[in-house]
């Protein structure tokens, strides 16, 4: 379960959220799971020295423990040198002394996490079924920001910016991603770009100087990811994807060098890539000395299950990072990143600095802020519950009104994926969802064959007010059964 916490106004800011697994069917007490997770993140470098950890109230809320747990855990950890304590500023991993031997847990050793800052085509379609509420982008807290950004920053860096991103905002990404999502990066390994899609096409022109030719996609995908990648010269090699995510198993039989892929919320379908296709995918990539490219596009929406900490974490050395602000803020910020192995890097630079030079530097020095004042954690506190909510009327109106219809994909994200019973077709559906205020996609542009697609359509409930998807998803059931009645 990943916590999510306040700000501390006692001297500097403590995490956000803070990725903490704690499984209750485990025989090992949840202390001793929260002791040893902790333990890991510090040894691994996701909680480097100086990181200030939740108040135990907050954190005992959130993974809905008794405080006395965080306290016995947090005391531990101090005894064994891995977080100290101090009147009126809380509790922080430890900035020397160490201990990086993992004791009682397996841990990696320590290796510092290098978080300091490092000198240093629009996409071309648009996901509707999948996009935010333009109303709760937070325009104040932005402002605000974004004008501090404008007092505070010299002459002399209102030039170019730098092509790798600004390094405030890798800093601050590096930081953020190693607490929430388990991520292991460094900020010279990471790559500011015009959104995910910006992403695929840097990525493709690094792997096409590599020798790569054939990259394999889930099927279904977002579409676009298709078309980009043939417009680098690399040909797209669909994989199904079923209900534990991609089928891992097809790879073994194909000729690429990577593969791209949405494990924690797969587009459209909504599947998450189960445990042991996590474990075959990595396998198949060491072996083949392969590429993954982890789309996360928007992890941060969850509701009703536990977040499942990013492949990379699992191995930097084989998996590509890439997440983007817009699913969480807003798609028109153009904000995305990657996250490389070492030895990528240079050449996904190189390729962003041809594509556009840089990626325009306000915008990157604000979200920098936005994501260290605590403020980007703030919003999403504030919308997840919004848009559950949308979502549990939209379950609900579709379990009244169109009940022979299967929604997929709620445990996360913006969209459901439905589909639809025999005798239903979804260009009909479609056009008498629109007669009554609801806007249908089309699933089959997702699939590799439309025509082998199932009949399906996609709903965005994002930008969508409750009591509006409600009496929209009545009317179009009353429309339908009008349609289907004898």
């Amino acid at each position: 379960m990943t916590a999510n916490t306040q700000t501390n106004s006692a001297g500097g800011e403590f995490p956000a959220d803070l990725l903490v697994q704690l499984d209750r069917s485990r025989p090992r007490s949840l202390r001793v799971q929260l002791e040893r997770g902790l333990r890991k993140s510090i040894a691994r470098g996701s909680l480097p020295p100086g990181t200030a950890l939740p108040p135990s109230r907050v954190l005992a809320a959130e993974l809905d423990v008794s405080r006395s747990l965080v306290v016995g855990a947090y005391e531990q950890l101090v005894i064994e040198g891995y977080l100290e304590a101090r009147q009126g500023s809380g509790t922080r991993v430890r900035a020397q002394g160490l201990r990086g031997d993992g004791t009682g847990d397996g841990s990696a050793d320590y290796e510092p996490s290098g978080a300091g800052p490092a000198p240093a085509t629009r996409d071309g379609g648009i996901r509707r079924s999948g996009l935010p509420d333009p109303a709760l982008f937070p325009r104040s807290d932005w402002l605000r920001h974004y004008r501090d950004v404008l007092r505070d920053i010299p002459d002399d860096r209102l030039l170019y910016p730098h092509a790798r991103g600004e390094p405030e905002l890798r800093a601050a990404l590096t930081a953020y991603l190693g607490r929430v999502r388990g991520v292991r990066t460094t900020p010279d390994q990471i790559v500011v770009c015009g959104g995910f899609s910006q992403a695929v096409t840097l990525l493709c022109r690094a792997l096409g100087r590599r020798g790569v030719t054939r990259v394999a996609v889930e099927d279904p995908c977002f579409s676009l990811y298709r078309r980009i990648i043939r417009s680098t010269g690399l040909e797209p090699v669909p994989v199904p994807v079923d209900g534990q995510g991609l089928r891992t198993a097809r790879l073994a039989g194909l000729d690429v060098g990577a593969v791209l892929l949405s494990p924690a919320h797969s587009y459209p379908s909504g599947a998450v890539l189960s445990a042991d296709r996590r474990v075959q995918l990595l396998e198949w990539a060491r072996a083949a000395d392969a590429l993954v490219i982890e789309d996360d596009y928007d992890a941060e929406l969850r509701y009703d299950r536990l977040p499942v900490g990013a492949l990379q974490g699992l191995d930097p050395d084989h998996v590509i990072y890439g997440g983007t602000v817009s699913k969480v803020l807003s798609p028109a910020l153009r904000l995305g990143w990657i996250a490389a192995p070492p030895r990528l890097t240079g050449d996904i630079a190189r390729a962003k600095f041809l594509e556009d030079f840089a990626t325009e530097a306000l915008g990157q020095l604000t979200l920098a802020r936005f994501i260290e004042s605590g403020a980007f954690a703030r919003h999403l506190r504030r919308v997840r519950p919004v848009y559950r909510a949308r979502r549990d009327s939209l379950l609900a109106a579709l379990r009244t009104h169109l009940p022979s219809v299967r929604p997929s994909g709620e445990a996360a994200g913006l969209h459901l994926l439905l589909r639809l019973p025999p005798g239903l077709a979804p260009a009909t559906v479609a056009a008498a969802a629109a007669r009554h205020g609801v806007q249908l996609e089309q699933a089959a542009r997702y699939w590799a064959d439309r025509d082998a697609a199932p009949p399906a359509l996609l709903i965005g409930y994002g930008p969508q007010r409750e009591s509006v998807l409600a009496r929209c998803i009545e009317a179009l059931g009353t429309e339908l059964r009008g349609l289907t009645r004898p």
